[in-house]
């Protein structure tokens, strides 16, 4: 049987990193890109289909599971990757996010948060313990430390008490998943860095991190209204904060370009709703740009979306008919243009790991940029 979790590095280029995580249900290849499957579903897609573009490993939804259709349900049915007929990896987050984006009534203590659902109305308690029991029932391979995502435009001393409860609510987390040994001995552990903008108070979370000691370590409270630049500002020093020999995950992120500035900064695992989200919306990557393919130019173009693309939709389907889905709202339309962004993503990083084991990562992203941000 393999590994419950190990992570080895294959080669390196500059501060960007390829390899492999091991686990028990299989490898992940790392720069990994995760689809979000929020509700059992990476949506608008099935999960052979997921599996066929070349992803490892999808991302599961806490907050949206735990409500719907529940973590004891979803246990009492044979787990997550039962349910919904996905055999490889899944990495589930926390929930905390969620619950203070979405709920317009939270009560924040150092319990944990009490809140409101956005489908009913009920009233539910998340703590640190309750996060890792859900992530448990759903029989997650990844488990993500329940943390407070410290919002965008903090002051200092918001963004200290912020991180310092992420810490305390990390070690909770660590002795949660321990509890459930049966499941502690098959899945594995990510904490979550925090500290807004700031170096020092990053470096202080780290340093809190490492002292509980997790599997891998993830990098929170970006992507989060501060933009590109900002984000990259930090990415320039945080990476640099965690343990080399650990995988680095940066949550919620995000463009292709965003991805490619991410891993020469030394990030191996992404997760993002944009490929799939901007795919039901009419929107397309494609490696000269993005494009709308609701606009009226396309209504005749007899062209693939991406003429550098080989995924199916691209070797099958014109422009002017994924227009023509798009603008009459059949699904088959969603189902197409999220089906061709999910592929672009997995060749995306395909390609960036065949360039570090090359050694030619430097002029991968320089050509990349040279199309896509023309």
């Amino acid at each position: 049987m393999a590994d419950r979790f190990s992570f080895s590095i294959a080669a390196t280029d500059g501060k960007a990193r390829t390899g492999k995580i091991t686990m028990q249900r299989g490898d992940i290849r790392t720069p990994a890109f995760m689809p979000v499957g929020t509700a059992a579903t990476v949506k608008a897609m099935k999960p052979e289909t997921v599996r066929a573009t070349g992803a490892d490993i999808i991302l599961g939804n806490t907050y949206h599971l735990m409500l719907r259709p529940g973590a004891e349900r979803v246990a009492k049915l044979g787990g997550l990757h039962k349910f919904m007929n996905w055999e490889r990896p899944i990495l589930t987050d926390s929930g905390g996010y969620q619950v203070m984006s979405l709920s317009d009534l939270t009560k924040m203590s150092e319990n944990g948060v009490e809140f409101r659902s956005h489908l009913d109305g009920s009233r539910h308690m998340l703590t640190p313990e309750r996060s890792m029991e859900i992530q448990r029932l759903l029989g997650s391979d990844i488990v993500m430390a329940f943390d407070e995502c410290t919002k965008n435009g903090a002051t200092r001393e918001e963004a200290v008490l912020s991180m310092e409860r992420s810490m305390r609510w990390a070690k909770r987390s660590r002795d949660g998943f321990d509890s459930g040994k049966e499941h502690a001995e098959k899945a594995a552990l990510f904490g979550i860095q925090q500290g807004s903008l700031d170096k020092d108070i990053r470096a202080a979370s780290a340093k809190a991190l490492i002292e509980i000691g997790f599997d891998g370590y993830a990098i929170g409270g970006l992507a989060v209204g501060e933009g590109q630049e900002a984000m990259f500002d930090v990415l320039d020093y945080a990476p640099d904060q965690l343990p080399a020999e650990k995988p680095r995950y940066l949550m919620g992120v995000g463009k292709p370009d965003d991805l490619v500035g991410a891993v020469e900064r030394g990030v191996d695992m992404f997760d993002c709703v944009l490929p799939s989200r901007s795919g039901r919306n009419g929107q397309a990557f494609t490696a000269s740009g993005p494009i709308n393919i609701r606009n009226a130019k396309f209504a005749e173009d007899m062209e693939p979306l991406d003429a550098e693309c080989t995924c199916s939709v691209c070797q099958t389907y014109s422009r002017a008919y994924l227009h023509h889905l798009i603008r009459s709202k059949e699904i088959l339309g969603a189902m197409l243009m999220t089906e061709h962004n999910i592929a672009f993503y997995q060749s995306l990083m395909a390609g960036m790991r065949d360039a570090i084991a090359a050694g030619a990562f430097s002029a991968f992203a320089r050509d990349f940029r040279g199309k896509y941000l023309q």
